[in-house]
């Protein structure tokens, strides 16, 4: 489920405005208290109270990628509620002190959740999302391999002119953290959704916005769970070595039931089975491959692999046990013994078998060069 897709693109916390010959600060957070007097809100630089008076002007604000003070509308104080957002602006008093806020802009928790909906709807049917296999810089396109539930196919995406890019930040999957990026930023193996036109063909793709992550897949025998810890330790599968698994910040945590798994690992759906790009094609404009939500990387376009997440089991921490086997989409750490899984999902044993075949031609060893790729694993979700 989408969590918060509103980037405020001109808005930087504690940014400065000119009023006059004094410049008022933009605050920007969540009302978490409200009372005649003050507001407390939750910033990213933790919490900060702003006081009120009856000269503060109140302005509603459409929830956008760039706000526009401009169309504001008048609104007032009676109008704010808890977990609203609102953009406060406020002048410094003498003392490093701040004077009450001169105008406060307000978006209320129902048009976020509006605008939350209409974006998850763009994503889904505009849409596209997998791994870059290969960059053009001459030509500016990337090569994006996405996997469906036939298969692989692959697409040559090329940014708008005016394509904004942004990049996960740091053992982070939150939209609404991730930072500015470019063209250049992105490397070989990087996850991408994007949203924008996709050719007849399903060839090509002219991308409006793209949305670039970099993570890895591990997999791996569950040897102990602590439940209490939101840890697991388990034997990684390509490197026979122990690896402990935080799922505090698990997004997507799934079962896969027994037959589906079988029956999908069989048929080669992103099972290891087969080399890039030698899965099915997909249809043009997506046929309907794959799941496309923000944060969730799993394939082509709606209605596929993440809905197929959506109604399988949920579980958590407590329902692994030994010997059972599991794989993790996590960020790029520091420290490879131990990774933070923002995706989970159990029951994989028939793909982690049929990609160890394939690794191996059947023989049974040099596990290192696994390609494990699982429908819905590839990716993370917000």
């Amino acid at each position: 489920m989408l969590r918060n897709t509103i980037v405020f693109g001109i808005l930087l916390l504690f940014s400065t405005a000119a009023f006059g010959q004094v410049k008022a600060s933009l605050f920007l957070g969540e009302v978490t208290s409200l009372t005649a007097d003050k507001m407390v809100l939750k910033t990213d630089k933790g919490d900060l109270e702003v006081t009120l008076s009856d000269k503060t002007e109140y302005k509603h604000v459409v929830p956008a990628e760039k706000i526009s003070f401009a169309n504001a509308t008048p609104a007032a104080f009676s109008d704010i509620s808890v977990g609203d957002k609102v953009i406060a602006s406020v002048l410094p008093a003498d003392g490093g002190k701040w004077q009450p806020a001169r105008t406060v802009y307000l978006m209320t928790k129902a048009d976020i959740s509006q605008r939350q909906a209409k974006e998850t709807a763009e994503w889904k049917t505009r849409g596209i999302a997998g791994r870059i296999t290969a960059i053009d810089t001459q030509k500016q396109t990337y090569t994006v391999q996405m996997g469906g539930l036939m298969g692989t196919t692959s697409v040559a995406l090329t940014p708008k002119e005016k394509a904004t890019f942004l990049h996960y930040a740091p053992d982070s999957v939150r939209f609404d953290e991730a930072k500015p990026s470019s063209f250049g930023e992105a490397k070989v193996g990087d996850q991408l959704r994007a949203i924008g036109d996709r050719s007849a063909d399903g060839a090509t793709f002219a991308a409006e916005k793209v949305l670039l992550g970099s993570f890895q897949t591990v997999a791996g025998t569950v040897k102990t769970v602590d439940a209490e810890k939101n840890e697991v330790v388990i034997k990684d599968l390509a490197t026979n070595k122990d690896i402990t698994v935080s799922t505090a910040n698990v997004t997507t945590f799934k079962r896969f039931p027994p037959e589906m798994a079988q029956r999908m690992a069989g048929f080669g759906a992103g099972g290891g089975v087969r080399p890039p790009g030698q899965g099915q094609a997909a249809p043009p404009n997506g046929g309907g491959q794959g799941g496309t939500r923000p944060g969730g990387f799993g394939g082509g376009r709606a209605g596929g692999i993440d809905d197929m997440l959506d109604r399988f089991p949920t579980i958590s921490t407590a329902d692994l046990k030994a010997g059972d086997m599991i794989a993790v989409a996590s960020s790029k750490g520091a420290t490879p013994d131990r990774i933070k899984a923002f995706k989970l999902l159990a029951g994989v044993e028939p793909f982690l078998r049929m990609a160890q075949m394939s690794s191996t031609g059947g023989a049974g060893r040099g596990q290192a060069n696994l390609n494990i790729s699982i429908p819905g694993l590839d990716g993370i979700g917000f």
